[in-house]
């Protein structure tokens, strides 16, 4: 993940807010089985639609201005402000992008059950805004990081006061990520009425300006931010986006009055644990003969979530659909006295789904292991890389993200509009590639990336070693005379990856998933990147350690270290999570069906 978010809370957020905004109004998706009565009418809501729009999308647009700049260009600050050794820098930034893609759960959780999108939203907005302004104080206050040294000289390491203001930092831009990232397109999708014509189209239109203010944002980001932070200031740097997110704080409470605020309405986890706890708790009874007549099945009454059929896989959570005793079941038999000991067969089959999905959604956690490095070694490659453009303009290390961006941003349109009406004749198909297919191709050609990696970090390592230098880094490295844009093609490739393999991800899910339980969806994809980010960060720890004895593959100089050999064993490890993948693809059953 770039910058520890970027395209993929994006991407995760537009699926996660069209399919949920339809529950929120609703009242609710699922079939609890213990209400016989019809769904109750929709409460009288004032819907202001495009008047609260300013508000939100401004918040959206400062709050991404502010933070997607200072999280993608984090790695060379802590390797140049607070002295960190770049394998100790990458491993803490690996933690913190992998904590602030898991902390969506938790929001996710917090705001369906309990606080509400608009709580949620403004609880996290001031947090991340006290995150930013301790980021900002540990730059602009001498005494909160250490000394500043020069070329060559041995620098000060950070005392344990500095690193706790940082971490504080870092905690209060975690909890702004659980709130932001699951709720801030819900919240938007929520202003509009999707039981009109006008509201739909709103929704669908609200959908195409988020995106375009979202990648904007990305893209000044990426450039202007992180120029102004590396060549100009550190404190200033950091000092705009606090400033930008003070903006979007104070937009996003000025329309407070015009905003619809839908009632929590309770977690779908809340179901999956049932299950597993009605399925533990009657583990000794024998296995229901005849489904149809042992299983506890009501009438389906919802109109929004499609009936699933029983299926034979995963038979030992039937059980949490055995009647064990009359009392089990309410008078009328439609609903369960106690929802922890009698589950329908129309939950436990949501809980088969996304147990079926587990093995292909593992896959992608070996996946953004190789994404991930654009956020941490593709930085100190460029850092240690002729970066020039023209005779003096040097492009910041951590701006060559907009190469992945861009790739991604060009693709999307051409596989949409160019290549999926000729690959419909070919594959018969009507979105040209199926999902699984898609999410292949973006394993493999990120598998290809890190290979590309390998052969252009050795070619940089060998001039750097051969040739004359033409300068020395603040860390000591001397800078190779090759170019920085010679890394371009294995960022465009990645950036390719992320637009099949990401976006069919988060597609799948959303299609396996049951409707009322989508919100998981969007959970998956942030735990997925999440791991991965931490394993990535293991796999550098181990690579360290192992190697620290010899020829270190990760020397803080990487002209003395052998990160093209790193490179060449993420591509192995991408080619084992091909053929895993092949094999999950292959056993995976399509939710509604009966043969695998």
């Amino acid at each position: 993940m770039r910058g520890g978010g970027g395209r993929e809370d994006e991407e995760a957020g537009q699926k996660l807010k069209s399919m949920d905004s339809g529950k929120g109004m609703d009242g609710g998706g699922g079939s609890s089985g213990d209400d016989d009565s019809p769904h109750p009418p929709r409460p009288a809501l004032k819907y202001h639609g495009w008047k609260a729009m300013p508000f939100i999308i401004g918040n959206e647009t400062f709050e991404k201005l502010g933070t997607l700049g200072t999280s993608a260009n984090l790695l060379v600050y802590l390797t140049q402000v607070f002295h960190m050794r770049s394998v100790d820098a990458a491993t803490l930034l690996n933690g913190l992008n992998g904590t602030t893609s898991l902390a969506p759960i938790v929001g996710a959780f917090l705001s369906d059950a309990y606080l509400g999108r608009y709580l949620a939203l403004a609880i996290a907005s001031v947090a991340s805004l006290i995150g930013m302004f301790f980021l900002t104080l540990t730059a602009g206050a001498d005494s909160l990081h250490p000394a500043d040294c020069g070329v060559g000289e041995v620098c000060e390491k950070a005392s344990s006061y500095q690193l706790a203001v940082l971490f504080i930092a870092f905690a209060f831009l975690v909890i702004g990520s659980a709130g932001i990232r699951p709720c801030s397109m819900p919240f938007g999708a929520d202003q509009f009425d999707p039981h009109t014509e006008s509201g739909k189209r709103g929704i669908n239109s609200f959908f195409n300006w988020y995106y375009f203010t979202f990648t904007s944002a990305m893209l000044v980001s990426a450039t202007v931010i992180i120029y102004v932070q590396s060549n100009v200031n550190w404190a200033i740097g950091l000092g705009i986006p606090t400033a930008l997110m003070f903006l979007a704080c104070v937009l996003f409470f000025m329309g407070t009055r015009l905003y619809v605020r839908v009632v929590p309405e309770g977690s779908p986890f809340t179901t999956i644990v049932q299950v597993f706890a009605a399925a533990f708790a009657k583990r000794s009874l024998k296995q229901a003969k005849d489904p149809k007549q042992d299983l506890f099945d009501p009438p389906h009454t919802s109109a929004i979530v499609t009936k699933l059929a029983h299926t034979d896989q995963f038979r030992c959570l039937d059980k949490a659909a055995m009647v064990a005793s009359p009392e089990e079941v309410r008078s009328g038999g439609a609903a369960a006295a106690d929802p922890w000991r009698l589950c329908t067969v129309q939950q436990v089959e949501e809980v088969k789904c996304l147990i079926r999905i587990v093995p292909v959604w593992s896959t992608g956690i070996i996946y953004y292991v190789a994404v991930v490095q654009q956020s941490t070694y593709v930085v100190f490659s460029a850092l240690q890389s002729d970066r020039r453009l023209g005779s003096s303009f040097h492009v910041p290390a951590a701006s060559f993200t907009v190469f992945a961006m861009l790739a991604q941003t060009l693709w999307i349109p051409i596989y949409d509009r160019l290549l999926v009406p000729r690959l419909r004749k070919v594959t018969g198909k009507d979105e040209g590639f199926t999902l699984l297919q898609r999410q292949g191709i973006g394993i493999a050609l990120s598998t290809v990336a890190m290979i590309i990696s390998a052969v252009v970090e050795d070619r940089r390592r060998d001039i750097a070693l051969n040739q004359p230098t033409i300068g020395t880094t603040q860390t000591g490295g001397g800078i190779s005379a090759m170019s920085s844009f010679w890394m371009v093609p294995q960022l465009m490739i990645l950036g390719l990856s992320e637009a099949f393999n990401l976006i069919s991800q988060i597609e799948f899910y959303y299609k396996e998933i049951p409707e009322h339980m989508r919100s998981v969806a969007g959970a998956l994809a942030f735990c997925n990147l999440a791991l991965g980010n931490y394993l990535s960060g293991f796999l550098t720890t181990i690579v360290h350690r192992t190697t620290g004895g010899g020829q270190n593959w990760l020397a803080q100089d990487l002209n003395k270290g052998r990160l093209d050999l790193f490179y060449w064993m993420i591509a192995g490890i991408g080619v084992f999570n091909f053929v895993y993948f092949m094999i999950c693809a292959r056993w995976y059953r399509f939710k509604g069906t009966r043969d695998a």
